[in-house]
């Protein structure tokens, strides 16, 4: 009996704990908008997790930028901030994330689906900042993200290397060059080099 009072009060520390990892709304909307331009970051919408660890919006914005906090069940650190018109493209693939699938799949349905015309992709070049690391974290107390670095993409549906004279590859360390030309997540990737 001693045993099984044992296990349950730390099955029950274990869960207190879970909820405990995710992070006030207030950390989780200043971590998320450090990866936003810095003029941006004041009216961008904000989407992070309530105790439940599900995705919600943590906060209503003015301008055309969405947020995304950091998933707290992942490792590591990732936020990212995008262009509004990129939301329906971005929803789709957690949708699909969530049911399941796996990225083969999810690039799959969303090319059939933007094809289609009923996934909606930007007509303009719209940018994706993302700042991340494997051991980043969100320092509260001096309200900065450490160990983490910035890269960026930008989306341009359909354009390939000869619509935009980009290689497929980077020419020079932190290079841009153009990923999944062609497709409908066609994109741009600029990652800066990381001080040493």
């Amino acid at each position: 009996m001693r045993t099984f009072l044992s296990l349950l009060a730390c099955l029950l520390a274990g869960s207190g704990l879970q909820a405990q990892d995710i992070p006030s709304a207030e950390d989780q909307i200043a971590a998320a908008v450090m990866a936003a331009p810095e003029d941006m970051r004041e009216g961008a919408t904000v989407l992070g997790f309530d105790a439940d660890g599900t995705l919600v919006t943590l906060r209503e914005g003015d301008n055309n930028l969405i947020c995304l906090a950091d998933d707290p069940a992942k490792a590591g650190f990732s936020c990212a901030c995008y262009h509004a018109d990129l939301e329906p493209f971005m929803a789709r693939g957690r949708a699909l994330r969530v049911e399941g699938k796996n990225f083969q799949e999810v690039f799959e349905m969303r090319e059939a689906e933007a094809k289609a015309g009923t996934l909606p992709m930007p007509e303009h070049p719209s940018t994706l900042h993302i700042l991340s690391g494997p051991e980043g974290r969100y320092d509260a107390e001096t309200g900065t993200v450490v160990d983490a670095y910035y890269r960026y993409v930008i989306y341009i549906p359909w354009a390939t290397a000869a619509s935009t004279g980009l290689p497929t590859a980077p020419i020079v360390p932190g290079g841009p060059w153009i990923m999944d030309p062609g497709t409908h997540r066609a994109h741009i990737m600029v990652t800066p080099v990381r001080p040493e």
